[in-house]
């Protein structure tokens, strides 16, 4: 099939189609000084000896500290770890889960963007039920072992907007041999709480807010155009997922994500000290994962992961400049304006009221399958976000590698709208190395 083929997936319907959805999300806690509670709401659920994760980078910045503080006030044993790799690896997953082996750690508190959060899940994961790492990924680069029980509480305190993994029941990293990214999904490893305090975002730097906030609009949009539920052939009890396709609620969530974004993206990014914008981010993060936790995501996504995974010498500003690195909301967004020109076909009122939403002017432009491309690149081009592929370093020549790397997360292919194959990622992919 070509890209000009691509059709809506189950245009001829399922034999049988699927009528149940699930949907699940942590409780909340919401609102400035919230992390200063977190020892009262952590001794709640019973735990006695509390490992924090965080990298060093947040360290820095006190807020695990306080975490510590708050959890030994309240008679627990609590213990630092400040060893996550910013867009974690298979290596520093296998780092984090040698130093938690043997510590006897009833609960688990991540204090982070996605890179704590993602890491504290497989932590809890392998030490609860120690495991190859393999055994865990997604298929079909792993075996997708399902964990063989419960884990621990796991308590996630986000310090930036973007990823939505306090809601989520998914952990990405990088495998350093195979050049791209996976990972593991399990309803378990949702956190059973998410403490979100909007102060702490008070200092993200804008080349960190823009990456991670693109993360929130890609999380919202591909949820929202997501393959919807009921296009599936109808499931046993045993093999319902994480991601089920757009359902009613999680609709619900990304209905109240759009708004916020395009009221306050460009405002925390400008003026970051600005704390009603900030707040609104960090709904948005909150509100987009508690959607797409469990509706899914798709194209973008799937291209984001070798885009990361294969990244030479790009260094993005506001990051760590050791380590060549293509943020993850970054390498989502360069795709997303030629995802979603492709996607439109499968529901073009879903993709109007999007675009409409984030930018009210692209009513203006006259090709409809445009308009949402448009309101994206718009934002990418007012927060700084490079101009598509070749703005990260890739060229022609890697098309084909970068298709590979794709092709590999038929996890999110599965939740696309259309059918997706080699053809319609490698016109998206060239579609994407100039964005405007």
């Amino acid at each position: 099939m070509t890209a000009s083929a691509a059709s809506p997936r189950g245009s001829t319907g399922p034999a049988q189609p699927e009528t149940i959805f699930t949907w699940a999300g942590p409780a909340l806690k919401f609102g400035v000084g919230a992390v200063d509670e977190i020892g009262y709401d952590v001794a709640a659920l019973g735990t006695n000896r509390v490992l924090v994760l965080t990298d060093p980078g947040v360290a820095a910045t006190g807020v695990p500290q306080r975490v510590l503080d708050s959890l030994r006030a309240s008679g627990l044993v609590a213990e630092l770890f400040t060893g996550v790799h910013v867009e974690p690896t298979d290596a520093s997953v296998r780092a984090a889960v040698d130093f938690a082996m043997g510590g006897g750690w009833d609960g688990f508190v991540a204090v982070g963007g996605g890179s704590a959060i993602d890491t504290a899940k497989a932590v809890n994961l392998m030490t609860t039920y120690p495991a190859d790492l393999v055994e865990y990924l997604n298929p079909p680069i792993g075996e997708g072992k399902p964990p063989a029980g419960p884990v621990k509480p796991l308590i996630a305190v986000p310090t930036t907007a973007g990823t939505g993994a306090e809601s989520t029941a998914v952990c990405v990293m990088d495998l350093l041999d195979l050049r791209v990214k996976t990972g593991i999904s399990h309803p378990r490893l949702r956190p059973v709480l998410a403490v979100v305090d909007p102060s702490v975002t008070l200092t993200l730097p804008p080349g960190v807010t823009a990456a991670t906030g693109f993360d929130i609009l890609c999380h919202a949009l591909e949820s929202y155009t997501a393959r919807p539920y009921t296009a599936y052939e109808k499931r046993r009890p045993e093999q319902r997922v994480a991601y089920c396709g757009a359902n009613p609620v999680s609709d619900i969530w990304i209905q109240q994500t759009l708004p916020l974004l395009a009221r306050s993206f460009r405002t925390a990014y400008h003026h970051g000290d600005d704390l009603a914008a900030r707040t609104d981010m960090l709904r948005a993060a909150t509100f987009a994962g508690l959607g797409f936790g469990n509706a899914g995501v798709h194209i973008p996504h799937a291209c984001a992961y070798p885009i990361a995974g294969q990244v030479r010498d790009f260094r993005p500003a506001d990051y760590p400049d050791h380590v060549p690195l293509v943020p993850h909301g970054m390498a989502v967004v360069l795709t997303a304006p030629a995802a979603f020109r492709h996607t439109f076909a499968a529901d073009p009122d879903r993709h109007l009221w999007a675009a409409h939403v984030l930018d009210p002017a692209t009513d203006a432009v006259r090709d409809e399958r445009e308009r949402l491309p448009e309101a994206v690149r718009r934002l990418m081009r007012d927060l700084a976000i490079p101009n598509g592929l070749m703005g990260v370093g890739y060229s022609g020549a890697d098309l084909d590698t970068l298709v590979d790397g794709a092709l590999k997360q038929q996890r999110l292919l599965s939740i696309a709208p259309v059918d997706v194959d080699a053809d319609l990622l490698a016109t998206v992919l060239r579609e994407s190395l100039t964005v405007w």
